[in-house]
């Protein structure tokens, strides 16, 4: 893998600077801007490859770039290596993408105005939880489909291997992180270390290392490609303790850093696990849990049914490549910003798509219903899924996950819908399994009590 190049050094582009014509000096610092014409906040490595604008060469058109960006610079509370701070610029494309993301997933009503119940939408929310363990626990190397992985954490059997160990285990980070939001509870190490420890317990070759951060006297791990090429080396093992008490104490607002986005703060907690990388594995689980974290207490409520990993997981090297474009420009985190607000604005049209076609699987739903107006909200959504999939199998444990409500009710509701004809059950081991009738469409229209 070819790493970045670093672009050239300030006083080297200051020697091209002075060499220039008092026009072109000029001209050169009253038309910075930080992004080229189109729109795109390139780095260097991007930028060398492409054709430089009219009268400029590469480097004076990197320089003119950088005069802008560091106008517009906010440096932060958060160390690199060598105590040196990371910055961004707040350029268009970042102020664009957290407007509308204020507006959609803060303050937007789609969730309310397709759900009609609480018990759709904690079945939207644990959709989407699952669908975030799974793309997370995938992009670390669990290698179980995602029918399976459904299987595996609607029904809560128990994981088989390593993979559906991993899946549960995000599943179960997810479901705590909300928890906490909720609850409005600070960011702290030991919380960090328990997520740490709910994320990779009965994953790793040594099960002492799970919810622990790594020690001076140990190798550090780094993060590697594909083919083993370093990407980055962590700090020393011997600073994580203060480092992990600065990212707190940041992301729980208690640095005198003025105003940050909560969206920005959010991301940037995700960045700084993923480039302290303090654990031997579990690394990226623990920072993605802690991003949703985050926006779910500063009020950004809709992440919950959001799933970054969906995306990240389609685009590997693109979330890698955004690491990297930072550590190779003296810590512009611009890069990433940027990588997360798209991957999160693409997050928010898919479950834009989703709901929508939601609405539509129930109005279709509701026309074959019409006879079967006393049937519950989980009822009717269960129905829904067996004319979607006539093969589905449904347990009360299922029925109870995928609903949030009590082992009786899921129980009352599966054998309220037996009676009545619409489900055939069996015995399968020591549980219950309920299949939709062979003709269902047809006992739907012929209602019976």
């Amino acid at each position: 893998m070819r790493l970045p190049l670093s672009p050239p050094p300030l006083t080297s582009l200051m020697e091209d600077f002075g060499a220039l014509d008092p026009q072109a000096q000029f001209d050169l610092f009253a038309n910075t801007r930080p992004l080229d014409h189109k729109g795109r906040y390139l780095h260097w490595d991007q930028l060398r490859h492409r054709t430089p604008p009219p009268g400029h060469t590469h480097r004076t058109w990197w320089l003119q770039l950088s005069i802008a960006r560091r106008g517009a610079a906010r440096r932060l509370p958060l160390l690199g290596k060598d105590n040196m701070p990371f910055w961004y610029s707040n350029v268009d494309p970042l102020l664009a993408a957290l407007l509308r993301l204020d507006q959609e997933i803060a303050g937007h009503i789609l969730i309310d105005d397709a759900v009609t119940s609480q018990s759709d939408r904690d079945r939207y929310l644990v959709n989407s939880l699952m669908e975030e363990s799974i793309r997370s626990s995938q992009m670390e190397g669990a290698n179980t489909t995602r029918v399976i992985a459904q299987d595996l954490l609607r029904t809560g059997r128990a994981p088989r291997d390593r993979g559906e160990r991993m899946i549960a285990n995000n599943f179960a980070a997810m479901q705590t992180v909300e928890q906490w939001a909720q609850a409005g509870h600070p960011f702290d190490q030991e919380r960090i270390l328990t997520l740490h420890r709910i994320v990779t317990g009965g994953t790793l070759s040594e099960e002492a290392d799970a919810g622990r951060i790594q020690t001076p006297d140990e190798d550090r791990v780094a993060v590697v490609a594909a083919d083993q090429t370093i990407v980055h080396t962590p700090p020393p093992a011997a600073e994580l303790p203060d480092r992990i008490e600065r990212v707190c104490a940041f992301a729980n607002g208690e640095l005198d850093d003025g105003f940050i986005h909560p969206v920005v703060r959010a991301i940037l907690l995700h960045f700084m696990i993923g480039y302290d990388h303090p654990f031997v594995d579990g690394n990226g689980r623990t920072a993605r849990a802690l991003f949703y974290w985050s926006l779910i207490r500063s009020g950004y409520w809709l992440a919950s049914y959001l799933s970054i990993s969906n995306l990240l997981h389609a685009a590997p090297s693109r979330y890698s490549r955004a690491y990297e474009h930072v550590t190779a420009d003296l810590n512009d985190v611009t890069y990433f910003l940027l990588h997360q607000l798209d991957v999160l604005l693409r997050a928010t049209d898919q479950l834009t798509a989703y709901v929508g076609r939601q609405i539509d699987q129930a109005r279709s739903v509701a026309q074959l219903l019409r006879g079967h107006d006393d049937l519950n909200e989980r009822q009717t959504a269960l129905i829904g899924e067996a004319l979607r999939d006539p093969g589905q199998a449904f347990t009360f444990e299922r029925q109870r996950r995928q609903h949030r409500v009590s082992y009786g009710a899921a129980r009352l509701d599966l054998l309220e819908l037996e009676r009545r004809g619409l489900l055939e059950r069996a015995k399968v081991g020591n549980k219950f399994v309920f299949r939709p009738a062979p003709d269902l469409p047809d006992r739907l229209s012929s209602p019976t009590r």
